[in-house]
């Protein structure tokens, strides 16, 4: 059934975009802001992005620890917030009875910020810490690079991020230029507010109506056209001009066409040649029909880059030629797969943009011929559509076979949903796993590129000795996705090993990265000095131990799943509880970076889940208080309850360009010293989360899997009833045995420990 739309203008002149989607388990809210980084003041670089920083800090009806941010934490949703170069957008995603406490928030926030000097001196310094990360992570600078190149005169190649130099608050004209921006921007004629849920259409127009009449009055202020874009020096980056309406959308299907690995496309034909190692295309700038968008292509050694060049310009002479409506006609049918798998915050952003999922209107099929007659082209090169893909039946696959007796199946999420996972894990104590698993990993990748445009992701991970595999999405495209994948592994198309570009990341993002390998890292062994062969590959899965877990599958679906696991490479047993280590450990990561990052892991007991959960979320509001608005120590600031590897934790991240690793251990110690107060209330709401209706598909499978991997039995009612249960003595235990001296910690940091009382992991 698909979903029901509608669009209204409130008095204010707010437009109003209301989705009703049954399948959904959470609402969400999303407000574009016509107006971003390009619209201040060009003598304030950097003022639009302070703005929205500024909002998230309080208002006097509802103060920071009952802001916007606090309350959608407490309730395990998500908020965020992004300025752009002609829109700012605020986005969150809450539980279904939460949305009107949210949306209130939001709205008022956004009304009627408090832009107190003190406050605005604090962020500032959160903004500098931003700015130093930024001008020192390799991937944003490669693509400030790329932006270098449009022509000096258009905004985009400037500096808009802002730091402690630009944003002048002790000057009168910034205060007004900042007062002016939200008075002239922020008013109903110039947002959309777009609000997706279960609820019906009216009742979502209610709410719409009630928090979106907060907004001053206004009517749509005409932005600034921007300068032409100049031609750019690289081969693959593409500036088009007056492409009219529906211009992003026509992207997004030549960009669909264009990262098809399929026979018959261009990447098809690099893979072919062994010459793609890497590919993204990504929009850099769009807006008034300008458009700025770059492929970013690695290739291998061999490759010649000239004549890749000429072959992607003989395939967009091909795509010229070709039947825009049968495109069109095929890109419907992907982009209402995308629509059913998509979250109610996917949905929401999506309406506040304009951008929903669906096929190119007259104007999109407009743009699109604009867009292709604008890229260069030539007749050269033998290419053709690809075949419907069977990963794209929506019918189960005909096979029937019983389940293995190492897969065990979960209850907890219905199939109903018409979501499912598959989880896979083999134990691989051969030395030779590394090199395998990058051979593997490489031999999946078409696989996983089909899988994903049939709404599978599709993933193949290595921690310490284990390789494990998991599809999730539609449930017959699932099993098909698990088949194929079984196949390769098995016997893989390819034996070249060819090593792939790691992107860039900022230092606590790499830790984090790291984090499961640490938790339960393998024995070093010395490293073989052989060449990979089937034969090599066949002796490790003639010894290797597996067990898996299925989620949200019907009788129908695991007798189709065994069949496909019959073909399961290994030995069939059961999962091992997962090893805890006796004290304290650091783990010193050579990792890029040169800002201070800190991770610590404070392993808790299985028993301990629920207490451990609702400590974390009481946690959660001092440390952020604490560390980021009281300290400053950066941006990059958080706390939360992980399971990681079946095993549970307390895990706190910190990333500062000025605190050092011990000054930030000494802050979390003195919060863990400092203790809690139960709050009835966070209780409940923690609680209530663990419902499965309440739950995202994803997360409730996920749940499932860490429960399998801890060996434990326990459904999420379970947990649900002992979080109801937890009282003030069981924080305060949980606590003490967390910040006694001897406790089991893990620190994961970019640097060695600070003294001989940790055990070098």
């Amino acid at each position: 059934m698909p979903d029901a739309i509608r669009h209204l203008t409130l008095t204010n002149g707010l437009q109003l975009t209301l989705r009703h989607a049954p399948r959904l388990k959470r609402s969400a809210a999303a407000v574009r802001v016509h107006a971003g980084s390009h619209d201040a003041p060009p003598r304030w670089p950097g003022l639009a992005h302070f703005l929205e920083h500024l909002f998230f800090l309080g208002t006097t009806l509802f103060p920071l620890n009952d802001g916007l941010m606090r309350y959608v934490q407490t309730l395990g949703g998500q908020v965020n917030a992004s300025t752009r170069e002609r829109t700012t957008d605020f986005f969150l995603e809450v539980p279904t009875t939460a949305l009107a406490g949210g949306l209130e928030r939001l709205c008022q926030m956004l009304a009627e910020p408090d832009l107190g000097i003190e406050r605005q001196r604090r962020e500032r310094e959160v903004i500098h810490a931003e700015f130093i990360a930024w001008s020192r992570n390799p991937e944003a600078q490669r693509q400030f690079s790329l932006l270098q190149e449009v022509s000096p005169y258009h905004p985009l190649s400037g500096f808009h991020a802002g730091n402690r130099h630009t944003l002048a608050l002790q000057s009168p004209d910034f205060q007004q230029a900042l007062r002016g921006f939200h008075q002239r921007f922020y008013q109903g004629g110039q947002m959309v507010l777009s609000l997706t849920g279960p609820q019906t259409l009216d009742e979502l127009e209610q709410l719409g109506k009630l928090y979106g009449s907060q907004f001053a009055s206004g009517e749509k202020v005409r932005q600034s056209p921007p300068p032409a874009l100049s031609a750019t020096a690289r081969s693959m980056t593409f500036a088009h001009e007056a492409l009219g309406d529906g211009a992003e959308q026509a992207l997004d299907l030549l960009v669909t066409l264009l990262s098809d690995t399929r026979p018959g496309g261009w990447l098809a034909t690099l893979r072919q040649r062994s010459w793609l190692q890497g590919f993204k295309a990504e929009t850099l700038y769009a807006y008034a029909g300008q458009l700025l968008w770059h492929i970013e292509l690695q290739l291998s050694a061999s490759a010649s880059a000239d004549e890749a060049n000429a072959m992607l310009q003989g395939w967009f002479g091909f795509i010229r030629q070709a039947d825009s409506g049968q495109l069109n006609a095929e890109f419907a049918l992907l982009q209402q797969s995308r629509e059913q798998l998509a979250s109610a915050l996917e949905l929401a952003r999506r309406d506040s943009a304009g951008k929903p999922f669906s096929a190119l209107d007259d104007n999109g099929l407009l743009a699109l011929r604009a867009l292709l007659d604008n890229l260069p082209w030539r007749n050269q090169g033998q290419w053709h559509l690809p075949e419907t893909d069977v990963l794209s039946i929506t019918e189960l696959p005909a096979g029937r076979g019983s389940l293995p007796a190492a897969l065990a199946v979960s209850n907890e999420l219905p199939a109903t949903r018409q979501f499912a996972a598959v989880y896979l894990r083999w134990c691989i104590k051969s030395p030779l796993r590394e090199r395998l698993h990058g051979l593997l990993v490489q031999a999946l990748k078409p696989l996983q590129e089909r899988a994903e445009r049939a709404g599978v992701q599709l993933h193949l991970d290595a921690s310490g000795e284990c390789w494990q595999l998991r599809a999730s999405g539609l449930p017959a495209a699932v099993i098909r996705t698990v088949e194929q994948a079984l196949a390769q592994l098995r016997n893989p198309d390819s034996w070249q090993v060819r090593p792939q570009p790691e992107p860039a990341l900022i230092p606590i993002r790499a830790l984090l990265k790291q984090l499961p390998d640490v938790l339960q890292p393998a024995k070093p062994e010395p490293l073989p000095s052989c060449v990979l062969d089937q034969l090599q590959l066949d002796g490790v899965w003639q010894h290797a131990p597996w067990h898996g877990l299925a989620v949200g599958l019907d009788d129908d679906g695991l007798q189709g799943l065994g069949a496909a696991l019959q073909a399961c490479p290994g030995n069939g047993s059961v999962p091992e509880q997962p090893r805890l280590w006796a004290r304290r450990r650091w783990h010193h990561a050579e990792i890029a970076g040169s800002e201070n990052a800190l991770l610590l892991f404070c392993p808790l007991q299985t028993a301990d889940e629920a207490t451990g959960r609702l400590l974390a979320q009481l946690l959660q509001g001092p440390v952020y208080q604490r560390l980021r608005v009281e300290l400053q120590l950066g941006y990059a600031v958080f706390s939360a309850f992980r399971q990681i590897e079946g095993i549970n934790g307390l895990l706190f991240g910190v990333q500062s360009p000025h605190a050092s690793h011990d000054e930030i251990l000494d802050h979390l110690k003195h919060l863990l010293l400092e203790g809690v107060q139960l709050d009835p209330n966070a209780r409940q709401a923690l609680a209530a989360q663990f419902c499965e209706p309440n739950m995202v598909n994803a997360e409730v499978v996920e749940w499932a899997w860490q429960a399998h991997l801890a060996t434990h039995s326990r459904e999420l009612s379970d947990l649900r009833w002992s979080i109801l249960q937890t009282q003030q003595s069981d924080l305060d235990d949980l606590l003490h045995a967390c910040s006694n001296p001897d406790a089991a910690w893990l620190c994961l940091a970019n640097a060695a420990p600070p003294d001989e009382t940790w055990q070098q992991a």
